[in-house]
Parts: C-alpha cells; structure tokens; sequence
C-alpha cells in the first residue's frame, strides 16, 4: 500500500512538473511576441531658425528658432497631439530640442522626457559653419568646373554634398579650431547606429510610436541609407515636415518623407 501511495505522488508530481513548465514556457513566448512590437517612427525636422532665416550654414552650429518657426511646429504638434508616443528623441542641437517641446508640450496622449542624442545632429559643414550658404555652394561649384545656376539647375545628392564639403575643407581647417566636416559615410554610420539603437529598445515595448526631431540633410541621409536610391523631395525636407518610418523585426519601411499634412491639421 506504502508502495503503490508513493507511486501515486511520484506520477502527480511529474505531471505537476510538466504543467508549470508547459505553462511557463507559453508565457515566456507570449511575453518575447508582446516585446517584438513594431515601431513607427515620427521623424520631423526642426522648425525654422534666425541662421535659416540669414541664409547661413548651419549644421553643428545652432541658432534659436524664429517667431515664425515657433509658430510653424506648433501647427505640427497640433496636428500630432492624438498621437501617443511611448519615447521621444532630438538632436542634441538646441533647435531640435526647442522644436521636440513644443510637440511634446502639446501633445495629449504623452507625459515623456526628451531625450537626446547627438549622433541625430545635421551634417558638420567644418570650416563653412555660420559662412554663407552661398559662399560654400559656389566653393562646390567651382570645384566642379561649373557655375553656381549650372551646380543649382542639376540638383546634388546628400552624398555628393556632403563629401564635396568635406574634399574642400582639408584645405580649409585649421586643427583645434574647428571640427573637420564630415563625409558621407561618417554622417551615415552615425545616424544608424542611432536609429537601430532606439529601434531595437522601443520595440521591447509592443506596437509602438516614437517621436524623433533631427534635421533635413541628415534626414534624408537617413532615408538614403534605410531605402538606397529612395528619391527625395526637390528642393528638400521643409521645416517641421514629418517623415515617418516603420521597423519590425530588423526591418525598416519609408511610409513617408516630408509630410506637411501635420502642419496643415494643425493650421485648422
């Protein structure tokens, strides 16, 4: 009897065993399928600044948005204010962080701390920083054999711009003065390195959104790289447009890029 009573218990508690594990093991997956979210990114570019306005370059230099720029993102974040985020991210440039408030501070779904990260900065433009678009564009030009209209009439790639940039300012900067400009490759490995670090944490969380303020050329440095050959808007990203991209599973999709339709919703 002793003997059969032990059996019992044996054979209960296996079966026992078995089911927590079983149960365990389902609510282990359940719990990686919740964290395997897919994550829409709201990526807009900041609002219009007084160096924007004066018409001067302007990459890790940094002014203060205009009255009007203030206004412009604050018709975006109108437009964006039933959107929940679940993170928010800029540029550590002023201008990203003054534009990414003023959303958040509209914002009627979100109770978020900005954070920054200084890899989302706009292209470094070295010794042309706070110089006159123009006197850098005809600089490009020159170096190209053309005239400014010729250079302007055929349009450029960010990776022409950028390594153009680059090419001329070996000749210009002098070490410890100022930062080199960057090259294509140094801006593209640092913007991805960005977007894939926040990507992989945000989706942890499920099906979320996260919004990120950077700026137009790194912007669309960034589509370049996520979607190679993706054409751009002519004459580029406009202030407080929003460009937005999916990422699951290790994957990115380009929904769209420079939407005003935000701005817009906002103006009504």
């Amino acid at each position: 009897m002793n003997r059969l009573l032990q059996l019992i218990v044996a054979v209960f508690s296996i079966f026992l065993i078995v089911g927590c594990s079983s149960a365990s093991t389902t609510k282990k997956i359940e719990n990686e399928s919740v964290k395997d979210g897919e994550v829409t990114f709201y990526i807009m570019r900041h609002g219009k600044t007084m160096l924007n306005t004066t018409d001067r370059v302007q990459g890790w230099s940094d002014a203060v948005l205009t009255p009007e720029g203030e206004k412009t993102v604050g018709y975006a974040a109108k437009g964006l204010q039933d959107i929940e985020f679940s993170a928010a991210y800029s540029s550590d440039s002023g201008r990203s962080v003054q534009s990414a408030n003023i959303i958040l501070d509209e914002n009627k779904k979100s109770d978020l701390s900005l954070q920054t990260d200084k890899r989302l900065r706009e292209f470094n433009f070295g010794s042309y920083e706070g110089d006159l678009n123009h006197t850098m564009w005809t600089d490009i030009a020159d170096s190209q054999g053309k005239t400014l209209d010729q250079w302007m009439a055929e349009g450029i790639s960010p990776k022409d711009f950028a390594n153009s940039v680059a090419e001329l300012d070996k000749d210009r900067v002098k070490e410890g003065e100022n930062w080199p400009a960057e090259d294509y490759d140094t801006i593209k490995k640092r913007l991805k390195e960005s977007i894939d670090e926040i990507a992989k944490k945000e989706s942890k969380k499920g099906n979320i959104n996260v919004l990120i303020v950077s700026h137009g050329l790194s912007i669309g440095a960034l589509v370049d790289t996520l979607a190679e050959g993706y054409e751009l808007p002519a004459g580029g990203l406009k202030n407080a447009s929003v460009t937005t991209i999916k990422y699951k599973n290790g994957e990115y999709s380009i929904e769209k890029v420079g939407d005003l339709s935000y701005i817009e919703k906002g103006q009504k």
